[in-house]
């Protein structure tokens, strides 16, 4: 790389580095792995920098990459075991904020269990707030398929939650 495009680089990494770290802890709810799959991803793009052909915008290749690299954690053994972990070390406090903990985590649990094509959809559109049109073209499907995958993800979770985990999630 060049000065011109290590300075690109770095601007690139000023820009995007907070909107893409919460896609990531979106996907896999932890701080930590999302702060390294963001380092991971600009690595993954600073190697490969040369090879960026712009035929989307830099922010929808680094989402991409971003993406593709939480879909990989969330395959992965490290993942599971801290999963396995986590259930046998939850601390319990006040009943009332562990009983709301609880079902934010049920509904962290039923949303990180479906498709991944339904639950792209799902983070996308709730947590990161962005409208159906953005979500297709982010991940590159029509607007009729964006419809169809939340209407999918929402019945899913409906028969996966009880009634008042699924009142939690419809009114947030």
């Amino acid at each position: 790389m060049m000065l011109s495009d290590e300075q690109a680089f770095q601007e690139s990494m000023q820009i995007h580095s907070d909107y893409l770290l919460r896609i990531a802890y979106l996907y896999v709810k932890d701080w930590q792995v999302a702060e390294d799959i963001v380092q991971d991803a600009f690595l993954s793009y600073y190697v490969k920098f040369e090879q960026f052909e712009e035929r989307a915008s830099l922010k929808t290749y680094l989402i991409r990459i971003v993406i593709n690299k939480c879909k990989d954690y969330l395959k992965s053994w490290a993942y599971r075991k801290q999963q396995l972990t986590n259930r046998f070390f939850q601390t319990k406090t006040d009943p009332q904020k562990a009983l709301q903990q609880a079902e934010r985590l049920d509904i962290a649990e039923a949303i990180l269990k479906l498709p991944i094509s339904l639950r792209e959809v799902i983070i996308h559109y709730y947590y990161d707030e962005l409208s159906v049109l953005e979500v297709a073209a982010l991940l590159g499907i029509s607007d009729n398929t964006v419809k169809t995958r939340m209407r999918r993800a929402r019945q899913l979770l409906k028969e996966s939650l009880a009634e008042d985990e699924w009142e939690v999630l419809s009114n947030e």
